[in-house]
């Protein structure tokens, strides 16, 4: 399995091409649907966080899903079945480093599935797939 890695926040300029591409791959045109963010560390001139899903061996949002919506993926991760998910949010309350985003229209998470798509449109090489 493939795994989404942040190789070197210090690289991040903060331009959200990764954030863009990642909600493009659904054919959505902004961001709410990415599955990657891109945080500040330290205010205005502090430096930039990206943060994605490291697909956890024993997921606790899948854990803490009542109805069994986030499937725990071979290798590490989840898979969303939006028809189960109730909107709850404790998957979200639940990741410790913030890496379970939003859709407000939705009122659905959204998790990365670890495909990579994002990587190509990084300029600054800041992610990257491990194999």
């Amino acid at each position: 399995m493939s795994k989404l890695s942040v190789i070197d926040n210090k690289r991040c300029v903060g331009c959200q091409s990764c954030m863009f591409a990642c909600s493009r791959r659904d054919g959505n045109a902004g961001l709410s649907n990415s599955c990657i963010g891109v945080k500040s560390a330290s205010g205005i001139e502090g430096d930039l966080t990206v943060v994605v899903c490291r697909a956890c061996a024993d997921p606790p949002c899948a854990k803490v899903c009542p109805t069994n919506a986030l499937i725990p993926k071979k290798g590490g991760g989840v898979r969303l079945q939006k028809t189960k998910c109730i909107g709850c949010k404790l998957c979200q309350q639940t990741c410790v480093i913030d890496a379970v985003f939003w859709n407000k229209e939705e009122n659905k998470p959204v998790i990365c599935i670890q495909c990579g798509y994002c990587v190509g449109y990084c300029p600054h090489q800041v992610i990257k797939l491990l194999k």
